[in-house]
């Protein structure tokens, strides 16, 4: 699966870890219903660097198609809400 973090690459992350980046990404949704700062900020860090560690960085010059885009590090929580759908910013 390719995965964009926005303003920093694609990265292809193997199926099998999707579990893991599901477990962050509700972290991250529930810190945004909760309006926690603080929280939010180490949740958005924590499935960013999950990313990086388990995914494969993509050649910058490369144009796969993203079938997940997650927001820069510095992203606001009202700018997360509204790039969240039914399931988060991770479907599953």
């Amino acid at each position: 699966m390719i995965v964009r973090i926005m303003g920093e690459g694609q990265f292809e992350v193997a199926e099998t870890d999707l579990p893991a980046l599901n477990d962050l990404d509700a972290r991250l949704e529930s810190a945004i219903e909760t309006g926690d700062e603080d929280t939010f900020r180490g949740a958005l860090r924590s499935l960013l660097d999950n990313v990086r560690k388990v995914g494969t960085a993509l050649p910058a010059d490369s144009l796969e198609p993203s079938e997940l885009v997650l927001p820069p590090v510095d992203a606001t929580i009202d700018e997360v809400r509204g790039m969240l759908g039914d399931e988060g910013l991770i479907p599953g």
